[in-house]
């Protein structure tokens, strides 16, 4: 059976994402941001004959996260819900797991990542971590990130909006550390998303062209990991560029799962 999801299913639902908090990081900060009444959030959870909870799907906007345990799970019901609704929608998740959809969807492009963790401060030295020239984002800094990361080629596709970046800043769901010119010019930075109690994705790690290779993207993902770290909290990551694994396994970064991404044409 599935049902939507309410808040008086909160403590049971997180303790079944609880099982792979890394994994479940984007459900478990949607869940803990947003809640359930949200109109652009949207919880459904599958239940077995016993009233067990067995699956969870998540819609966040047009981006739907479904995640399960068993491998022979019946998607068909999660399956109807995403085909209903599927008009320029994305779907991601844990590579198994998103196997399982590819064969009834329709015309789609996929994509697959790295899913890292860092698991231990071990690898960062105490010079890399205490940088006086870090600053971290305050929602009057939002409209600077914005025009920032449009200067970046390689982020060609950046979709969040200036009002995105002061909700994140605002709600806590994501912190950005950023290194600045002589000039008060935002020349590098990292940043976090979907953060909750348990964990943080690392995102927008970016230098502008000209201030690359000068160690500034290392001072501010060396800060992050420790002060994330340092809260007791998991930080994760993912990637496809073999260059960039190899910077991220020297921080301790270490290899977990995979991640897919589909998108419906």
């Amino acid at each position: 059976m599935v049902r939507k999801l309410e808040e008086k299913d909160r403590k049971d639902v997180l303790e079944f994402l609880n099982e792979e908090p890394a994994i479940n990081l984007f459900l478990i900060g949607d869940i803990e941001t947003n809640g359930f009444e949200e109109e652009f959030q949207t919880l459904w959870g599958q239940y077995t004959e016993e009233g067990i909870l067995e699956g969870v799907l998540l819609r966040y906007y047009k981006n739907f996260i479904p995640y399960f345990v068993k491998p022979n799970f019946d998607i068909t019901e999660f399956s109807k819900i995403i085909l209903s609704k599927h008009d320029d929608i994305m779907i991601s998740g844990k590579e198994s797991i998103l196997r399982r959809f590819e064969g009834i969807l329709p015309k789609h492009k996929s994509d697959t990542f790295y899913f890292c963790e860092l698991r231990s401060l071990n690898e960062l030295s105490p010079n890399e971590c205490n940088s006086n020239t870090i600053k971290i984002a305050q929602v009057c800094d939002a409209e600077r990130v914005y025009d920032f990361m449009n200067n970046i080629a390689e982020f060609e596709d950046f979709n969040a909006t200036v009002d995105i970046i002061k909700q994140k800043i605002k709600t806590k769901s994501g912190r950005i550390y950023y290194i600045e010119n002589e000039d008060g010019l935002m020349v590098s930075s990292v940043q976090t998303t979907a953060e909750n109690s348990k964990s943080a994705m690392v995102v927008g790690v970016a230098t502008l062209k000209e201030y690359r290779n000068k160690g500034l993207m290392s001072q501010c993902l060396a800060k992050l990991c420790l002060d994330i770290v340092n809260e007791g909290k998991g930080l994760c990551l993912f990637y496809d560029n073999p260059r960039a694994g190899s910077i991220y396994h020297k921080f301790g970064f270490k290899t977990i799962d995979s991640w897919m991404v589909i998108k419906i044409d």
